[in-house]
């Protein structure tokens, strides 16, 4: 019998090759919160969400050493069985008063939080409205929960009031997702004004803020910029300034409970390990001891976006938009050979036309190595 499904496989993958859009792993091993070897070189790494460079900070690694010493290296179980280290109630009542909300749920990673609260709050009959280029999970999300799904143009206020009116008023709740800080552009959503408008129409906000947590806001993330605005589900993760791995919710107290009994990532999936919890409580240690360390990623992008005259940064994320893949490749290729690792991001991840080089700094780099960045990328924005 043939193996149609190799023969599939295969089809599949030329087409993508043929596109620049096949992906590969690349065996990497980071040094630090700075410095990896790939391909026998040593690379700095300007790719890293380690915004903070707390995942090789001393306290943190030495926090889920410790944590593996004493209560083993995994959780055995779900939370609701035998999983619920008292750590997670610690990270959790961190999490919640760090975000201002009455509790926290965890989540074993961004993904899982995001597909697993959406369909546990909203479903047939309901409406969910997710900006444009929100990320994968919030549509994952959003399209396993059975509601009406409906996009609105990135950031845009008033497309999403004027889709609020189509939809809203036949739906029995409404939701509206969007990321705090976009992981591929680096921009902010309006929080305020999407607040006011679901106050206005009886809709719920979500906003996924894994590239704002310790970043902005004095580490408290998007939320603290838009003081005045509620925000019912304030989602998070781990694994980028924190420097560890998973994810939470803030929100409700009533909500979270609801979370933990009915959320399927939740209920179905074995809790965090004890290592992980105890780094991100030690991370969170470190903010709270050191509140410039929050500040200097957003100015590290601002100083490269002055240098070349781009517009401010306003996170540490800086996308240098390119069109076409294989240009994209081209450009990490050149800036590979210079010493920079900075990853070449493609269609499906952005829509297409728009891959780019996106550059995501740190507390950690050099004023001197952001200069040189610079001047590696400038070729690019003129040709």
């Amino acid at each position: 019998m043939p193996d149609t499904l190799s023969a599939f496989a295969e089809a599949k993958l030329a087409a993508l090759d043929a596109q620049s859009l096949l992906r590969r792993l690349t065996p990497t091993r980071r040094d630090d919160g700075l410095w990896l070897q790939r391909g026998g070189r040593r690379l700095l790494s300007f790719s890293c969400n380690d915004y903070l460079n707390l995942s090789h900070h001393p306290a943190v690694k030495a926090a889920a050493v410790a944590a593996i010493a004493e209560y083993g290296a995994g959780a055995g179980a779900s939370r609701l069985v035998t999983g619920d280290h008292p750590l997670l109630s610690r990270l959790e009542d961190r999490l919640a008063a760090l975000k201002g909300a009455d509790a926290a749920c965890l989540f074993g990673s961004g993904y899982l939080a995001n597909t697993g609260v959406i369909p546990t709050l909203v479903g047939p009959g309901d409406v969910v409205f997710v900006d444009a280029l929100a990320h994968a999970c919030i549509w994952a999300g959003a399209k396993l929960s059975g509601a009406l799904v409906v996009a609105f143009a990135h950031n845009d206020v008033d497309d999403l009031a004027a889709r609020m009116a189509l939809s809203r008023p036949g739906a029995r709740h409404a939701l509206v997702a969007t990321d705090g800080v976009f992981s591929m552009d680096g921009d902010l959503a309006p929080i305020q004004a999407l607040s006011d408008l679901c106050q206005a129409h009886d809709a719920w906000l979500l906003t996924d803020d894994a590239h704002g947590v310790g970043v902005l806001g004095d580490g408290a993330g998007s939320g603290r910029t838009a003081p005045g605005a509620a925000i019912h589900l304030q989602m998070g993760t781990l694994s980028k300034a924190l420097g560890s791995y998973g994810a939470y919710v803030c929100a409700a107290a009533p909500v979270v409970d609801l979370l933990k009994s009915r959320a399927r990532t939740v209920v179905y999936s074995t809790a965090l390990p004890p290592a992980s919890a105890a780094a991100a409580l030690a991370a969170l240690d470190v903010i709270a001891a050191d509140p410039d360390l929050c500040r200097r990623p957003v100015a590290k992008a601002r100083a490269f976006t002055a240098s070349l005259g781009l517009p401010q940064a306003q996170s540490p994320i800086v996308p240098i938009l390119l069109g076409e893949a294989d240009r994209a490749l081209a450009a990490a290729r050149v800036l590979e050979d210079q010493g920079f690792l900075a990853v070449a991001i493609r269609p499906p991840t952005v829509p297409a036309g728009t891959a780019r080089l996106r550059l995501a700094f740190t507390a950690g780099h050099a004023d001197q190595d952001i200069a040189a960045l610079a001047d590696a990328v400038r070729p690019f924005l003129v040709a």
